[in-house]
Order: structure tokens, then C-alpha cells, then sequence
């Protein structure tokens, strides 16, 4: 397996635990946990972003080829 799809593995399991962890925040309740949960997803989204871009990157230099 490619060390780039180890790298896109552990980005996507770094992504769930930040959509857990504000979830779990949120269901706290209250503006101080709104407002860490908000921060939370801000914070899954630039995640996310960089593991899309990591896939593109892949797929774009033929890492899915044979």
C-alpha cells in the first residue's frame, strides 16, 4: 500500500474524531458549548479540505492505476 494512502487514512479518521468530538459538545448545551462545538467544526472542515485535496492530488498523479 502507498505511504500516500496511509496518509489520506489517517487524515479521514482525524476528521471523525473531530465531527465527534463536536457533536459531543454541542449536546452539551449552553453558548459555551455552542460556541467550542462551532470552533470544533471550523476547525473538521480545514481537515476535511486537506483530505479532499490529498485524494485529488492522488487520483490526479495516477495513484489508482495498476
Amino acid at each position: 500500500m502507498s505511504p500516500f494512502l496511509t496518509i489520506i487514512g489517517i487524515g479521514c479518521i482525524v476528521v471523525v474524531l473531530i465531527l465527534a468530538r463536536g457533536i459531543s459538545l454541542m449536546g452539551r448545551g449552553g453558548v459555551e458549548g455552542a460556541k467550542k462545538s462551532n470552533t470544533m467544526m471550523k476547525w473538521r472542515i480545514g481537515a476535511q479540505f486537506g483530505v479532499v485535496v490529498l485524494v485529488v492530488l492522488y487520483v490526479a498523479f495516477g495513484g489508482g492505476r495498476p
